[in-house]
């Protein structure tokens, strides 16, 4: 099928463009002429407005986040999780307490309850829950014990030992997709670690471009995530990265303390930089790791909405040292640093359009804003190359579009206002529907 796409904006000018077979086939004015033989075309107005590459959200975490969709979000407080429905299981997201199964049972003290903490690296289990994993929790760290040797409920970084011991409920990641394409995103980078088979097939349901760091067998950067609560030795993390270099694979890093960053910085220092090397997050991050960044030539994929969600707790809890460093985005660009802002959802807001407007406008270190453009830029980088240039609307390129409702200097006033009218993924009308034309 033929799509033509009148009187869009591209790149400022008031055009067409055509797609045909999930490739844009042509772009200007004139140049969708019908072609004889075919069916005709179907005809979009775009009035105007602007017409972009689809979004890549280059931090994502797709199950959590289908699951989160389907979650009791318990913020401050717990007593959310008593309007559950139904009689199983209960599953509570972004809690912003630190909680142990005494204290989940005085609010269910009658259904298994497990609750993330916001930080995603954390569950909590109630009395029931707990046994009925028993038969997964091991002797590591991970199972915070009370000094009689009996589990508190607190398991960290603990899902996939804790899954196989779970109800089995896969989601439907087509809805996931249709409601990310609702916002323009039309490709994600999934960061979670170590995916089984099952979960690899799993994702690639999803109708977004994927690229999945925790897959072992996959292209592009092999996610490691550095726990800061047990750090590796410098030898032991040279030697990680090199074995991954060798593969070869480059790696995305998560760092969110200064400690981590500058551990990961040194070693990779030791061992070379190959194309590809990220770091994630680099919550914490001061002026010598930022130099030390643009010695390297590491891409930093960072999250700046967390200061707008997170704030209140950030400024009672980092260090006033540690603030002004907090996620930075303008100085790394300026220091020639590749940088991307991305969600980390559902740990963070999904909303691209929202994570723009926090970027421009921080609520913390407003030094370290950008303008809207730039860090729209970030979501328009290849999955391959984060922070790198932005993709364009171009003949050959494929017909990942987005259409909002306004032109883009009028959208990126205020970009959570932006409203997106269709979203294709390699010619297909994912959002949007014939509304849209």
């Amino acid at each position: 099928m033929t799509v033509h796409l009148r009187d869009v904006e591209v790149d400022g000018e008031i055009t067409d463009v055509c797609e045909s077979e999930g490739r844009i086939t042509a772009l200007g004015r004139g140049e969708c002429a019908h072609r004889t033989g075919g069916p005709p075309p179907v005809t979009v107005d775009g009035a105007g407005a602007a017409l972009l590459p689809g979004l890549h959200d280059h931090h994502v975490h797709v199950l959590a986040l289908a699951a989160a969709w389907d979650s009791i979000n318990c913020g401050e407080r717990l007593d959310a999780l008593r309007t559950a429905p139904g009689t199983g299981w209960v599953r509570g997201v972004n809690a912003a307490v630190s909680v142990d199964r005494h204290a989940l049972d005085a609010v269910v003290p009658d259904r298994p309850v497990r609750v993330q903490h916001r930080s995603g690296g954390l569950w909590m289990l109630n009395s029931a829950a707990l046994a009925a994993v028993a038969h997964v929790l091991d002797d590591s760290a991970d199972v915070e014990r009370d000094p009689a040797g009996e589990p508190t409920g607190r398991l960290w970084r603990y899902d996939e030992r804790l899954r196989p011991a779970l109800p089995d409920a896969s989601p439907d990641l087509q809805a996931v997709g249709r409601r990310l394409a609702a916002r323009g995103i039309t490709g994600v980078t999934d960061a979670t670690p170590d995916l089984d088979p099952t979960a690899v097939a799993l994702l690639r349901q999803l109708p977004q471009r994927l690229l999945l760091l925790g897959d072992p067998l996959g292209e592009g950067p092999r996610k490691l995530l550095l726990r800061d609560h047990d750090l590796p030795t410098f030898d032991e993390l040279t030697a990680t990265i090199a074995a991954a270099h060798a593969l070869p694979r480059p790696l995305a890093i998560h760092c969110v303390t200064r400690e981590s960053l500058l551990l990961t910085l040194a070693a990779l220092e030791d061992v070379g930089v190959v194309p590809g090397d990220r770091i994630e997050h680099a919550a914490i991050c001061p002026p010598e790791a930022a130099d030390w960044l643009t010695r390297l030539g590491v891409a930093v994929v960072t999250q700046p909405d967390f200061l707008r969600t997170r704030g209140s707790a950030y400024l009672r809890d980092v260090s006033p040292h540690d603030l002004p460093h907090l996620y930075p985005h303008a100085r790394l660009l300026a220091a020639g640093v590749r940088t991307t802002a991305s969600s980390d959802a559902p740990f963070g807001e999904v909303d691209p359009w929202r994570v723009i407007a926090t970027a421009a406008e921080r609520p913390i270190g407003a030094e370290e804003s950008v303008r809207p453009r730039a860090a729209l830029d970030g979501y328009l980088s290849a999955p391959l190359d984060p922070g790198g240039p932005a993709r364009r609307v171009a003949p050959g390129a494929p017909a990942d579009l987005v259409l909002l409702d306004a032109p883009l200097e009028v959208a990126l006033r205020s970009p959570v206002a932006v409203t997106v009218r269709a979203t294709w993924i390699a010619g297909e009308r994912i959002h949007g529907g014939q509304s849209a034309g």
